[in-house]
């Protein structure tokens, strides 16, 4: 066989030659902006040219804190494209964090879009690497600002070279990017992909029995593209020539379902809280909408509720795929999707297996294992999800947690889940979330999903607090849907019939916000902390 090096630019050459007409379509601050893959190579070779002129250098690290836009879109490939390594920061972080990762990368160039200025300028004497920043802007003129050197991305493109011609000394196993966990416990931790991982990680998310991403499709990442490459969407989406839809900064769930209305998107991703939200917005909001274009929802991060996985495909008619994965892994490891010999199930049977997180992708392994080793496939017996591939990690950057967590060729996840005949993983939770009263395990996902499926509930979380007899003892915490009542014994009651009786928790805490974090994940700690004082146990 031919040897043929798995690199990013091969992605961008190949839209930019077959695709040239084909739209991205992106949001920013002042409106949205149209072009083709053929403009859109140009603009992205013409930035790599301008960060060569500025002195990058081959393995240099660029930072990026940056909406999903066109903007951003160049730079997943104009970076890595010419040697350099895309380092996406996560928006949501605490300045102190920001900082860290910045320092702990050495990023050499930060790319800002004008949201984030007065955040960079915070913690600019806190960065000594940064030699040069960059503003993602569509304004004209550059806003007086403490830092310096400051250009204009949309001046300095002005004087990039359109036809830069990329080396042909990058190696596939040479870093293209990375991206740091999003700290809900330490430190982030920094996880860097290669050019072949990524590459490997677009045709598996792109196969039939994934994401099924092809030329046809109109994809519209929702989750973050500075959160685990947006689920490699944009990488996906590009090489295969697909029409794009980047719906930019502060966007509401009307606002994405303006976006699929009337630029009829095809598949979206995002967290469960995203569709939440958009569920809402079709049941209560003021105008209708036609969602008729979408074959598909892809929903991860965490476990989405089957309340409303039935809701978007028995009410709007709406494919939705439950998928799994880490900033670890790229991310995809596993998906829901039915086996052929599963469509005459019961609906409510179909329901079930697609509300699990799914079996592996082709190109990984999984195994389950817990103390006594191995776990059946009984979909009962617990045990922590083990994963490897060629596009999972195989240490964290420059960090001594990496003991810990990858061990005899295996990343340690920290999921907890069960594994059924068919090879079916469901996560019953993360290590630190399973509550241990008396012994046994209770999983507070399980409890959520059950929770958030009564029709009066908005969302749920149940966390474990201490107890003298019992060791832990589960508590939830309960938002309700505007203008609907639900009284703590009713939830109860709810809850009864379906669960044994020592695993109902002991007290329902109703709230106005469940705190989350910053890729919309219930932030259990930080729950833990706010009902200390509300805790009736």
């Amino acid at each position: 066989m031919m040897e043929g090096s798995l690199t990013l630019d091969k992605m961008l050459e190949r839209a930019e030659k077959l695709f040239p007409i084909k739209q991205i379509v992106s949001r920013t601050s002042s409106g949205i902006t149209r072009y083709g893959y053929k403009e859109m190579g140009e603009r992205t070779r013409r930035i790599s040219s301008v960060l060569k002129n500025l002195g990058v250098k081959k393995g240099d690290k660029i930072g990026t804190l940056a909406w999903n836009d066109h903007r951003h879109l160049e730079a997943y490939f104009g970076i890595p494209s010419m040697g350099a390594v895309l380092h996406t920061i996560n928006i949501r972080l605490s300045p102190q964090h920001i900082a860290y990762i910045i320092n702990h990368a050495e990023d050499k160039v930060l790319l800002i879009d004008s949201d984030f200025l007065p955040l960079v300028e915070a913690i600019k004497d806190e960065i000594p690497s940064v030699q040069s920043f960059i503003l993602l802007t569509d304004d004209e003129e550059l806003p007086d600002s403490k830092l310096e050197p400051l250009y204009s991305y949309e001046r300095l493109l002005d004087q990039g070279d359109p036809t830069f011609e990329y080396t042909e000394d990058i190696d596939e196993n040479d870093p293209a990017g990375m991206c740091y966990t999003s700290a809900t416990t330490g430190l982030p931790k920094g996880v860097v992909y290669s050019h072949r991982g990524i590459t490997l990680h677009s045709m598996a998310i792109s196969l039939a029995d994934a994401a099924a991403i092809s030329e046809s499709d109109v994809c519209m990442p929702v989750v973050p593209m500075f959160h685990a490459n947006a689920w490699g969407m944009p990488f996906a989406s590009t090489w295969l020539g697909s029409t794009q839809v980047l719906p930019g900064p502060k966007f509401t769930p009307a606002l994405l379902a303006e976006l699929i209305d009337q630029e009829n998107v095809t598949i979206t991703a995002g967290v469960p809280t995203i569709w939440l939200g958009l569920l809402k917005e079709l049941e209560t909001g003021e105008k209708e909408y036609d969602m008729s274009s979408l074959r598909a929802v892809l929903c991860g991060g965490s476990a989405a509720p089957l309340g409303m996985i039935r809701k978007f495909e028995t009410k709007y008619n709406i494919p939705f795929i439950h998928a799994y994965g880490m900033t670890e892994t790229t991310p995809l490891v596993t998906l829901s999707r039915l086996k052929s010999y599963q469509d005459d199930l019961a609906e409510d049977d179909k329901l079930a297996i697609r509300s699990k997180q799914g079996y592996v992708v082709p190109g990984l392994e999984t195994k389950v294992v817990n103390d006594t080793g191995e776990v059946e496939w009984n979909g009962e017996d617990m045990g922590e999800l083990l994963v490897r591939g060629p596009w999972i990690a195989d240490s964290y950057y420059n960090d001594e947690r990496t003991k810990d967590a990858f061990q005899d060729g295996w990343l340690k996840t920290g999921d907890i889940v069960t594994i059924d005949s068919e090879g079916v993983i469901k996560i019953a939770d993360r290590t630190k979330d399973l509550v241990k009263s008396g012994g046994e395990w209770i999983s507070t996902i399980d409890l959520e999903n059950v929770l958030m499926a009564h029709d009066a509930v908005f969302e749920a979380a149940v966390v474990g607090v201490p107890h003298p007899e019992w060791q832990e003892r589960p508590v939830a915490a309960v938002v309700l849907h505007p203008n609907t009542t639900a009284t703590k014994q009713e939830l109860f009651d709810y809850l009864k019939p379906q669960f044994a009786k020592w695993w109902l928790p002991d007290d329902i805490i109703f709230m106005e916000e469940i705190p989350k974090t910053s890729v919309g994940k219930f932030m259990k700690a930080k729950l833990r902390e706010q009902l200390h004082d509300q805790l009736e146990v």
